[in-house]
């Protein structure tokens, strides 16, 4: 157990009862802050895909929902990569939904 808390802080780091008890919560901690990720992580594709939409003159639902009507399979991590990293990529996307 003593291993698994070598780096821990203070007592947690060198003691039988309190390295069980933060290993506990370390447990806890990194299964919640797992799904956490997740959410965090397509909320911010949103506001990428937002932002460069609405400098080509459509809002982010608008686009999402003409993407599903024209059945493009584009996901939204994938439409974040294109908007921050090949801008003109995810203009003509947006040209070819509207």
């Amino acid at each position: 157990m003593l291993k698994q808390t070598k780096g821990f802080r203070h007592g947690r780091s060198t003691k039988e009862r309190q390295a069980k008890e933060a290993l506990l919560h370390a447990g806890n901690y990194s299964f919640a802050h797992r799904k956490d990720k997740k959410s965090h992580n397509r909320k911010l594709w949103n506001i990428k895909i937002n932002a460069l939409s609405r400098e080509l003159g459509t809002s982010y639902s608008r686009f999402i929902d003409s993407l599903k009507k024209k059945g493009v399979l584009l996901d939204r991590k994938i439409l974040a990569d294109l908007a921050e990293n090949h801008p003109s990529v995810f203009a003509k996307v947006l040209e070819s939904v509207k």
